[in-house]
């Protein structure tokens, strides 16, 4: 159950992420302050959304959840913890799921620290921002879902790749 809320707050990421694309450009181009005023609770609600996703797929890995197939393919049941963590973006669908959470971490930012710019500049900015959340979302729901289920699901993953399996690994 958790995993669908997962894929659920990534496809609403997706959508909130697209709003702040298209209302704030839109709002800034026809001076709309109220369009335009949609860019930072939506850059907020973004990060929050992505955030309780990569939550969701990193306690999976540490329950050992072998029913997702990107857990049963970078997991087993003997992998030392800390491995389990590291393991949620030792990936291909992880790590653009990690790649996803900077992004969203950096839009959140810029709306947070960017008070001082005129609300027509910073519309444009987290618009454009809320662009590329779009394309990296989207790629990741629809060709690199993290979230995918195993039917049946597995009894033991398939082991983390053992280049990764490395101290040095954990701190790059």
């Amino acid at each position: 159950m958790l995993a669908e809320l997962g894929q659920l707050a990534l496809v609403l990421a997706l959508l909130v992420a697209g709003m702040q694309a298209v209302l704030p450009l839109l709002g800034a181009q026809r001076g709309r302050v109220s369009w335009m005023s949609v860019a930072r609770p939506a850059a907020y609600l973004q990060f929050a959304l992505v955030l309780l996703a990569f939550a969701i797929l990193t306690h999976a890995f540490t329950t050992q959840d072998f029913s997702l197939r990107y857990v049963a393919t970078n997991s087993n049941s003997l992998l030392p913890m800390v491995y389990r963590y590291t393991a949620v973006w030792g990936a291909h669908e992880g790590s653009l799921l990690l790649w996803a959470l900077i992004l969203a971490l950096w839009t959140g930012a810029v709306a947070r620290f960017s008070k001082r710019l005129p609300l027509e500049v910073i519309a444009r900015v987290l618009g454009v921002m809320g662009l590329v959340a779009v394309g990296f979302l989207a790629f990741l729901i629809f060709t690199s879902n993290p979230f995918s289920r195993l039917l049946p699901a597995a009894i033991e993953g398939r082991d983390l790749n053992p280049l990764l399996q490395d101290p040095g690994m954990i701190i790059h």
